[in-house]
C-alpha cells in the first residue's frame, strides 16, 4: 500500500480537519460532534438539507456542504455509515427552522440509522423527511429499482434539493422536487482497478490487467459482468445502451450529464468519454443542457468512471442551474 497518510486509524479525522482548515469560509465543525460538518454561514428560515455516509468518497458526502447544497453532513468511517448520534447532530445543525430533508444513498446501514435519527429529531420538534437515492441501474432491475444503490446521482439530488430550499420552498415542495429528480435519474459505472482501504492495506477486489467490471459499486459490490477492456468509444456505446434500455428518453428531451471519475481516472480520459456521450445524445436529438466532468463521487483511488443522466423539465433545469457555493461544484 502506497498512500500519503499518517496513522491509518486517523485517516478520517485528519482528512476532514484538512477540509475545514482549507475552506473555513464554507465548512465548520458542529460544536457537539467532530464527525459533523456544517455551513460556516448558517442559513435562516429555510428547509435544511442534510446528508451523511461513509468516508472514502470525497467530495461525497461532506464536500457538498455549502450554500445551495447541503446545510450539514454526518461523516462515517471509511465505507461505513455514520452513527445515529452523528446523524442526529447533523439534523440539529442543519435545521434552520423550517424542517429538514435528509438525502442519502440506498445502503442498509445508512437507511436504518437515518430512520432512527429522524425519529429522535421528530421527538425534539424538528420535522423531517427522507429521500433515498437509488440511481445505480446495474444493482437491480427496473422492476426492483427501489433496491438500487445510490451513487454519483446523489450530487444531482443534493443540488436540486439545495436550490429548492434556498428559493424558499416548503419541506413538502423540496421533497417533491427532489423525488422528481431521482425518478428521472440513472447512473451506470465501470471499474478498471480496485481501491485500498487505509486500515486494511490490500485491494478490495482483483481485476486482471486487461479486465474491467461493468456496474461495480463504489464499495466494491459486484457488478453485472466482467469483460476485456476495449476502446473508449465501444465501452461508452455499451454503457449508453444500458441507460437507454432502462430509461425512456425521447427526441427533444433535455438532460444533464455527469461523467464522474471513481478516483484515479484522469480528466483526459473522462473528456474522451464525454465526447462520445455527447455524440450519442446528439444523434438522438436529446439536448445536453449542462455537462459535469470530473471527480464528483469517488471510491478512494479506484480507477474507473460512471455516467449519470438527469432528465430535465423546466423546474429541474432551473434548480440545477441556480447559484451554489461549494468548492466541489461550479454553477
Amino acid at each position: 500500500m502506497k498512500k500519503i497518510i499518517n496513522n491509518p486509524s486517523n485517516f478520517v479525522e485528519e482528512s476532514i480537519q484538512g477540509l475545514v482548515i482549507s475552506h473555513p469560509d464554507i465548512y465548520s465543525f458542529a460544536g457537539d460532534n467532530q464527525r459533523v460538518i456544517k455551513r460556516t454561514n448558517k442559513a435562516k428560515n429555510k428547509v435544511g438539507i442534510v446528508s451523511g455516509g461513509g468516508s472514502g468518497h470525497l467530495p461525497v458526502f461532506t464536500g457538498y456542504v455549502g450554500k445551495g447544497m447541503l446545510d450539514a453532513c454526518a461523516v462515517g468511517s471509511v465505507f461505513a455509515s455514520p452513527s445515529v448520534d452523528q446523524i442526529v447532530s447533523a439534523i440539529r445543525n442543519g435545521n434552520n427552522g423550517n424542517g429538514v430533508l435528509c438525502v442519502l444513498g440506498n445502503y442498509g446501514g445508512d437507511v436504518m440509522n437515518f430512520e432512527m435519527a429522524c425519529e429522535i429529531a421528530k421527538s425534539e420538534g424538528i420535522e423531517t423527511k427522507m429521500i433515498i437515492v437509488s440511481d445505480d441501474i446495474a444493482s437491480a432491475s427496473n422492476e426492483d429499482k427501489l433496491k438500487r444503490r445510490g451513487i454519483a446521482g446523489l450530487i444531482f439530488a443534493f443540488k436540486i434539493a439545495g436550490a429548492s430550499s434556498e428559493n424558499g420552498a416548503s419541506l413538502e415542495e423540496v421533497y417533491n422536487l427532489t423525488l422528481k429528480a431521482i425518478n428521472n435519474l440513472r447512473t451506470i459505472g465501470v471499474a478498471v482497478s480496485s481501491c485500498i482501504l487505509p486500515e486494511v492495506g490490500t485491494p478490495t477486489f482483483e481485476l486482471e490487467n486487461d479486465e474491467i467490471e461493468i456496474g461495480m459499486g463504489i464499495h466494491g459490490e459486484p457488478g453485472i459482468k466482467r469483460e476485456k477492456l476495449r476502446k473508449a468509444d465501444l465501452l461508452v456505446d455499451d454503457l449508453c445502451k444500458i441507460i437507454f434500455e432502462d430509461f425512456e428518453l425521447s427526441n427533444n428531451d433535455k438532460v444533464s450529464i455527469m461523467i464522474n471519475s471513481l478516483g484515479a481516472t484522469p480528466l483526459e480520459e473522462l473528456y474522451i468519454v464525454s465526447k462520445r456521450v455527447n455524440e450519442i445524445f446528439s444523434k438522438k436529438n436529446i439536448e445536453i443542457v449542462k455537462s459535469y466532468v470530473g471527480r464528483y463521487a469517488t471510491s478512494l483511488e479506484m480507477a474507473g468512471m460512471s455516467i449519470s443522466v438527469l432528465k430535465l423539465d423546466d423546474d429541474l433545469e432551473k434548480a440545477l442551474l441556480d447559484y451554489s457555493e461549494c468548492p466541489f461544484w461550479i454553477n
